[in-house]
């Protein structure tokens, strides 16, 4: 978010006392929305959007909160008297006191009460369904490649509600996924066992005789037998996978289904066919596809329950399911007391499956997850740009933050450190002698040009083109990734560089840009941009690092738009660390967006700041970081949403 949206809500808060003591609210439907409408439709609709702007959906101050940001700069423009233009109608005095007050004091109100925004129901992302899958039964199964590719959203996460949709496609290749999984876990002993234990076949033989005994003397259903044993491993199994207990129709059901099974079948393995039957269909219900969370009748916010909690805090940390004493707490409902709540999180934090939350998180942050399973850079150029290199490369990225996150303690080594995570194959290929084996393992670091993501190759590839670097790619993801100071789309007649005058060996980059930034609706972009791009030249398109093109030196000398000057990438780094609150505050919106599965909204803006300053005054302490993340509001509660929504267009 922009520093004025950041300013503009500390003077509204400085100002909180004095406008409480103020007249009640002015109506928005009643008297804001008509002065909208006679100074603002007519330039700000659905058919003339000036500015990009389309002020005539907003029907109710519901709508306002939801894009808070651009009704903050609507106050500004008429504070200034920008708006309405001059070939318009001016505001009378009592007219720009409506917008300007009224705004305001709606959106100080939204602020001011605790409210937690809306979360949707969310669908399992693929890596979640294959750490669940994985969890519940035991068995690996590779969703990422089964299934329909999902689409990412919400800065960028692959649990982004917005994204996690059905289509009927995606549905059928569910049920064959079920299947799949079932009947795989049927054709091993050891973990089929786990599910359906062989005591379990004695009990069944055991009522079956007793049965018998009383067939004659009582009227007995043949199918009790059967069914009374197997619900002694399908309701643990449906209570785990849809990380809550049933209901008394949800038991009767899986009996019913059960019974019909077992009675069509016929053979000695009718009591399997029977289980796997029902295993299948738990896996194919919305309560285990979905993160379900009840809806209770009110319009106020309140306490998600313990098992909802729960299921929040272990896909956040785990991507999976609560295990045994996660769900236990869940039960008892002390998950919302803060001592047991950290003492989860950092249990939670030692356990190995935290592993998954910081390749899950890292990889989608720095854009590099599709270094996984691909090369983003010609093979044909670049032939030494093996799997194996990409694996290390990916892998660097992981160890590191990883290691941020359970040793270091501090997340400002992402940006700077003394350290990083190598192979043999990797470290040579940076030049680091002494690293011998395939194993990825700690390696304190001598060379300040080294350390911290924006040298690592996996960053510095991701943000390379297919036959050379790119000083603009890689200038954009530092200020979008690192700085949280997006640079705005290019105009449509921009242009680009052409790849191949710029991927001769003798070509500069600097020359190139130089051209291309002389243009003025340019300009203003890549003056932010270039500098920072063109600071991180020392390395060539696969992150090695370089001194020369061809022949011509590489010159690493500039300045930042915001003044400061260095003349390497050791120096360009410590500039980035002395922007903590930048670095603050992006890593704030990256980590709530994560853990919540949706987009920060206006509402959420006292929660960013507690966020924010709390990375500010613990020294970057990632785990009291995501401390105040799972006791925040949003976190821990939910709010119905009955309002009408706000019109697309």
């Amino acid at each position: 978010m922009s520093l004025f949206f950041r300013l503009t809500c500390i003077l509204l808060f400085c100002n909180l006392p004095a406008l409480l003591a103020q007249e009640p609210p002015l109506s928005f439907e009643e008297q804001i929305r008509p002065v909208l409408d006679q100074h603002c439709f007519s330039c700000h609709n659905v058919g003339k959007v000036a500015g990009g702007i389309n002020l005539e959906k907003y029907e109710n101050a519901g709508h306002l909160v939801d894009d808070g940001e651009i009704w903050l700069k609507v106050v500004k423009q008429v504070q200034a008297g920008q708006m309405p233009p001059d070939n318009k109608p001016s505001l009378t005095p009592e007219e720009k006191t409506i917008l300007v007050d009224g705004i305001n004091d709606i959106l100080i109100s939204s602020l001011k009460e605790n409210n937690p925004g809306r979360v949707v129901i969310r669908r399992l992302s693929h890596s979640e369904y294959h750490y669940t899958i994985l969890d519940l039964t035991g068995i690996h199964f590779d969703a990422t490649h089964f299934f329909p590719a999902d689409g990412s959203g919400g800065r960028g996460f692959d649990n982004y509600a917005g994204t996690l949709f059905f289509t009927p496609l995606k549905m059928e290749r569910y049920y064959e996924a079920a299947s799949q999984i079932v009947d795989s876990l049927y054709t091993q002993p050891t973990l089929w066992q786990k599910l359906v234990p062989d005591t379990y076949r004695q009990s069944w033989w055991a009522s079956l005789t007793q049965w018998f005994a009383q067939l004659f003397s009582n009227d007995v259903d043949p199918l009790d037998a059967p069914t009374q044993v197997a619900e002694r491993s399908i309701f643990p199994f449906a209570s785990r996978a849809y990380r809550r207990f049933l209901t008394a129709d949800e038991k009767e059901q899986f009996r019913t289904l059960f019974r019909k099974i077992y009675e069509q079948a016929s053979g000695s393995d009718a009591f399997d066919q029977a289980m796997l039957a029902t295993f299948k269909s738990v896996l194919v219900s919305p309560f285990f596809l979905y993160k379900v969370e009840d809806e209770q009748p009110t319009d106020a916010p309140y306490a998600l329950s313990g098992f909802e909690l729960a299921t929040r805090l272990s896909y956040y940390l785990w991507a999976s399911l609560p295990d045994e004493q996660l769900f236990t707490i869940a039960y008892q409902e002390n998950l919302h007391d803060s001592l047991v709540l950290r003492q989860q999180v950092e249990r939670m934090l030692k356990d190995p499956k935290a592993k998954r939350f910081s390749e899950s998180f890292s990889t989608q942050w720095f854009g590099i997850s599709e270094l996984k399973d691909q090369s983003p850079v010609d093979p044909e150029r670049f032939p030494e740009f093996t799997p194996t290199l990409r694996q290390a490369m990916y892998q660097e990225t992981v160890e590191v933050f990883h290691h941020t996150l359970t040793q270091s303690r501090n997340f400002l080594d992402l940006l700077d450190s003394d350290y990083t995570y190598l192979n043999e194959e990797l470290a040579q290929h940076y030049g680091v002698p002494g690293v011998k084996g395939p194993d990825m393992r700690y390696v304190a670091l001598e060379d300040r040009n080294r350390g911290g993501v924006v040298s690592m190759g996996s960053v510095l590839t991701a943000t390379s083109l297919p036959l050379r670097t790119s000083p603009v790619l890689r200038g954009k993801w530092v200020l979008e990734e690192i700085m949280g100071t997006p640079p705005p789309p290019p105009p449509p007649d921009a242009g680009v560089l052409p790849e191949e005058e710029a991927a001769r060996p003798d070509a500069s980059l600097r020359k190139l840009l130089a051209v291309h930034r002389d243009k003025p609706e340019c300009f203003s972009c890549h003056q932010k941009m270039d500098p920072i791009g063109l600071g991180l030249e020392n390395y060539d398109a696969l992150g090695r690092w370089r001194t020369h093109y061809g022949e011509e030196p590489i010159v690493v000398w500039d300045t930042l738009s915001s003044g400061e000057v260095f003349q390497s990438p050791a120096e360009l780094k410590q500039i980035l660390l002395s922007k903590q609150e930048n670095f603050a505050r992006t890593l704030a919106e990256k980590m709530f967006t994560y853990a919540i599965g949706r987009n920060i909204e206006f509402v959420d803006e006292p929660t960013m700041q507690k966020l924010t300053n709390n990375l500010l005054t613990n020294g970057f302490d990632p785990q009291e970081f995501m401390m105040e993340l799972v006791y925040s509001y949003p976190f821990r509660y939910r709010i119905n949403d009955f309002r009408p929504k706000l019109k697309s267009s």
